[in-house]
């Protein structure tokens, strides 16, 4: 059975960093495209990063770019999602997905989630 674990996330003051890891069992990530995805309560999920699993292309929303950076270590069968210059509005829930081959943004597309993990940012 296929398990997304994400680990990382926590309080960061404003200007700060986090790392976010999703680390997977039952599965050999390298073989699949992981995106990483953050949901506000009552807001529908929203794309933040991906990496593909045929060439590690990385892919961003337009909001994190250059401040955000989507990697994969596949001798741990992790994938991390370093976040730079944390702003207050980044507040929410992040979670970590996969799919045998889509590696865009709509979420409806990937087929395993994990639980989430918090990242709270104060100003």
């Amino acid at each position: 059975q296929v398990q997304l674990v994400e680990s990382g996330g926590g309080l960061v003051q404003a200007g700060g960093s986090l790392r976010l890891s999703c680390t997977a069992s039952g599965r050999t990530l390298s073989s699949f495209s992981m995106g990483w995805f953050r949901q506000a309560p009552g807001k529908e999920r929203e794309f933040v990063a991906s990496i593909s699993w045929s060439d590690s292309s990385t892919f961003y929303a337009d909001s994190v770019k250059g401040r955000f950076t989507v990697s994969r270590d596949n001798a741990v069968n992790t994938v991390y999602l370093q976040m730079n210059s944390l702003k207050p509005d980044v507040t929410t829930d992040y979670y970590c997905a996969e799919d045998k081959v889509y590696s865009g943004s709509n979420y409806s597309q990937y087929d395993y989630w994990g639980q989430g993990t918090q990242v709270t940012v104060s100003s």
